[in-house]
């Protein structure tokens, strides 16, 4: 990759941004700050209220309330062309009548950018993406991970001050994308740009972002790094977006000696202890990940960090790296990832075994 090319570090900061699709409303108050060179994701289900905030920092749609902030400046009224921003769709939207060479080009020529100047440009930029040689193709000659980092190139040749990505490799076959959210996180770290990518997928935000924020029904539920994410989640919308988890929900008897008796229907009472952060409400839900439980052997049930209860196999995937087993207990199916080794045996549908599950390290949340 060529040293030469960097890029501005833009802050981008979002005060409390409405927004409404009619009597819908798809913002709610949202407010962030991403740090300069920052790789932020927008990470959220269909309708969450995240390609319309990227659409708003964009300029492509006006907020009703709130305002955009680049580098400490008000860009509410500005137009999008006015902001120094580059978008990359979920499409590619490569021009298929223009060369490889000509997209990249695009927007330096619409600048009026001197043709030696250009052309300095575009050799810089197929050598940053890899393809050195092959300007003169046409987009269909090339495979879909190529019309990916050609639309990298086209967005970025331009010297944006903040590169927006629009649910980038969701057109992309899934054998290729985890190379190539490795090269845009390579790219994006050598040159140091702003960039935010919205995206569904909780493993591309994970593996890619510096932070992330929750989105769900316009607002957000959480910001913060993937681990804290991932180990400290604020609510169940938030569990439920970063990884996978069990959930039991109860209503609280009792709260005496340390200890909160949590009645779970379809399970019966658990002794959960009380910590500092214990939501002091009736209702209360703990949540654990399938890692975390223990598929009990016969000298497990006297280990008494555990809570142990009965149940039984549901259902059996493979995962490579460990077996995931969905246990049956009571109203609950609860999701259990036992490490796979060369030649263990596993548990058969319709067994019923015990699982340990250690009540002191799950996550408590109001329910």
């Amino acid at each position: 990759m060529p040293n030469d090319i960097f890029m501005k570090k833009v802050r981008v900061e979002c005060r409390h941004i409405h927004f409404s699709h009619g009597p819908a409303k798809a913002l709610n108050d949202v407010s962030l700050d991403i740090a300069p060179g920052e790789f932020f994701a927008l990470l959220g289900p269909s309708g969450s209220g995240k390609s319309t905030l990227m659409r708003v920092i964009a300029g492509l749609e006006a907020p009703d309330l709130g305002r955009v902030l680049l580098d400490g400046r008000d860009v509410s009224e500005e137009p999008a062309w006015a902001r120094q921003v580059a978008m990359v769709f979920q499409n590619h939207a490569l021009w298929p009548h223009m060369s490889v060479a000509e997209n990249i080009a695009f927007g330096l020529i619409e600048r009026r950018v001197e043709p030696p100047i250009v052309r300095i440009a575009v050799s810089r930029w197929l050598s940053a993406i890899g393809l050195q040689g092959q300007g003169d193709r046409e987009p269909n000659q090339l495979s879909g991970g190529q019309q990916q980092r050609v639309a990298w190139a086209r967005a970025l040749a331009a010297e944006p001050r903040l590169l927006l990505l629009d649910e980038p490799f969701s057109n992309v076959d899934k054998t290729l994308r985890l190379g190539l959210r490795q090269q845009l996180r390579t790219l994006q770290q050598h040159l140091g740009i702003t960039t935010v990518l919205v995206t569904h997928d909780q493993e591309e935000a994970l593996g890619s972002a510096d932070r992330i924020a929750v989105l769900d029904n316009g607002a957000v539920q959480q910001v913060g790094s993937p681990t804290s994410l991932y180990d400290y989640p604020a609510n169940t919308t938030v569990a439920r977006a970063v990884g996978q988890w069990n959930l039991f929900i109860g209503s609280v008897r009792s709260r005496q000696g340390g200890v909160l008796l949590l009645d779970v229907e379809g399970v019966g009472e658990l002794r959960v202890p009380l910590r500092s952060d214990t939501p002091a409400t009736s209702r209360l839900s703990i949540g654990f990940r399938p890692h975390a439980v223990k598929v009990g052997h016969q000298d497990d049930v006297h280990d008494a960090r555990y809570t142990w209860l009965a149940g039984t196999v549901e259902n059996v995937e493979f995962l490579g790296r460990a077996i995931r087993y969905r246990v049956r207990i009571g109203d609950h199916a609860v999701l259990v990832d036992e490490p796979h080794h060369r030649g263990a045996s596993r548990q058969a549908v319709g067994t019923d075994i015990t699982l340990g599950i250690e009540l002191a390290r799950c996550r408590q949340f109001a329910a």
